[in-house]
């Protein structure tokens, strides 16, 4: 596993060894424009050429101000981006950022950390086989 070191308290950034880069943020936390650039900017550092698919666990996240949607509708190394969540509060957190933005990737809500992974994964597994 390769770890990214953090520019931010907010959130913790890995590269798993099945190639998904884990983006999670902290509890309770408030999104601002500058951690979203922060972010980003670490999951571009830690994927160099390579793009990866992520997954972003983003479970009882307080906030995503609108500067930081902005930051997320830019294109970077994800080639495809599940979003993470538990309660209906990152639901309708996950949905804003869905409708508002168009994305620059393949992007997906889940509940289940398994979905998300074998969606993450899908196009790679096709891929081998």
């Amino acid at each position: 596993m390769t770890k990214q070191p953090a520019e931010s308290v907010k959130a913790d950034l890995t590269l798993d060894g099945q190639g998904v880069v884990q983006l999670k943020w902290a509890r309770g936390v408030s999104i601002s424009e500058a951690d979203a650039e922060a972010a980003m900017s670490g999951v571009n550092d830690l994927c160099g050429n390579v793009r990866y698919p992520m997954l972003v666990d983003m479970a009882t996240t307080a906030q995503v101000s609108r500067g930081a949607r902005a930051v997320f509708g830019r294109p970077c190394q994800a080639s495809r981006i599940a979003l993470l969540g538990a309660s209906p509060v990152d639901k309708v957190l996950a949905n804003f950022i869905l409708g508002i933005n168009k994305l620059p990737c393949p992007t997906r809500f889940f509940t289940s950390r398994d979905d998300a992974t074998a969606w993450l994964l899908k196009d790679q597994q096709q891929a081998v086989a």
